[in-house]
């Protein structure tokens, strides 16, 4: 195509350069979501990439930045391309200006289809509308579908909104739950880009304390995790990607949250709550989305999403459900790797079901027969 031309970055200086062209590039995309910034991409390819695996498919049009594929090379559990962002990203996505979105879909599917000669294509996490649609309705070889995660998401709204969602006597009990938290005196307040990096370690910790002895994600306690979030989150925040809020009783925080924002959407990213709010009879949870609806109230944001999980403190709100899409896209020579691909996802989703039937089961059996079956809100 005249004046479009593809370019391949496998250098780790060259993609830290590319950050002032790649804002540019997610600021035209409506369809973006936070985990496809520079600043969360690059910060998390400093915590997680492996030197030489860079492949950050690039699309420019007279010059100027229209679409970018931000993979890199995998050897397991097959050789692929795959996005950056790993498990701790709720969504990946290939960015396509929103002015020639159909051009760089074009251009980038070419380059894809001249680097899957020799690994799958594999893009996972895929949110409904994402452009990286436009890829797969391109390939033209060999590709499979399948589903991906559950989000849920609520509308672009008030708190006076999200409660009119619900029946009267669970939206009675929220109210009743906020006004609680009005009466205990519990103040909030944005940090400033500069203190972000201390707010994050503390919400950290609060989320350690919080999970403890419940199964926390492990990956949430490592310095490397830590290290990204300071990184990536200091410059979102600047920039107006992220916002980090310190909730204060009697002058100590004892509860903290990251929300991550785009056009497309705003979600909780991640919290951290002192175990004592759940003696006080505090529900964190319904703070937390109040302080994101009112954050977000009036704009002209897609959703407010409950990022990936189907908990039953999510279901409580009355979400609608959106599954995530997984694309596997191969050529004739790579055939192989596509169908592999798919056993192996299907293998992995059955041993998933099984596991956690599993822990239901002994959820069930360490209950006490006098204990309500119904699932509670945690703080």
């Amino acid at each position: 195509m005249a004046g479009l031309r593809v370019e391949l970055c496998a250098d780790d200086l060259r993609f830290a350069d590319l950050a002032a062209n790649w804002l540019q590039l997610h600021r035209s995309c409506s369809a973006a979501t936070p985990f496809q910034s520079h600043a969360w991409l690059h910060s998390w390819w400093l915590s997680y990439g492996v030197r030489g695996r860079l492949r950050v498919h690039l699309a420019y049009q007279d010059g100027r930045l229209v679409g970018a594929a931000p993979l890199m090379r995998v050897l397991r559990p097959l050789p692929a391309l795959v996005p950056l962002g790993g498990p701790i990203s709720d969504f990946t996505d290939v960015l396509l200006a929103d002015d020639c979105a159909e051009e760089a879909a074009a251009a980038l599917t070419g380059a894809l289809m001249r680097s899957a000669r020799g690994a799958l294509i594999d893009l996972g996490e895929v949110r409904q509308g994402a452009g990286a649609e436009r890829l797969h309705a391109n390939w033209t070889a060999p590709k499979h579908q399948l589903t991906d995660s559950h989000c849920l998401e609520l509308p672009v709204a008030g708190m006076d909104t999200l409660l009119s969602r619900l029946p009267n006597n669970r939206a009675q009990r929220a109210r009743a739950k906020l006004r609680k938290i009005d009466a205990l005196g519990i103040e909030q307040r944005d940090v400033p880009p500069d203190e972000v990096p201390g707010a994050l370690h503390t919400l950290l910790e609060l989320h350690g304390l919080q999970w403890q002895g419940r199964g926390v994600t492990r990956e949430h306690l490592r310095p490397r995790f830590e290290e990204h979030l300071a990184r990536a989150v200091g410059e979102m925040t600047r920039q107006g990607d992220a916002v980090v809020t310190e909730f204060r009783l009697d002058g100590e925080v004892v509860a903290a949250d990251l929300t991550l924002l785009s056009p497309a959407l705003a979600g909780g990213y991640l919290y951290g709550a002192h175990p004592g709010l759940r003696g006080r009879k505090v529900d964190v949870a319904t703070m937390l989305l109040r302080a994101c609806a009112q954050r977000i109230e009036g704009s002209d944001r897609g959703a407010l999403s409950m990022l990936r999980g189907n908990e039953p403190y999510k279901q409580h709100w009355r979400p609608e459900v959106r599954v995530n899409q997984r694309f596997l896209l191969a050529r004739r020579r790579t055939l192989p790797l596509l169908w592999a691909g798919v056993l192996h996802a299907r293998l992995r989703r059955r041993a998933g079901a099984a596991l956690r039937a599993l822990r239901q089961w002994r959820d069930d059996r360490s209950r006490p027969a006098t204990e309500a079956s119904g699932p509670s809100v945690p703080a």
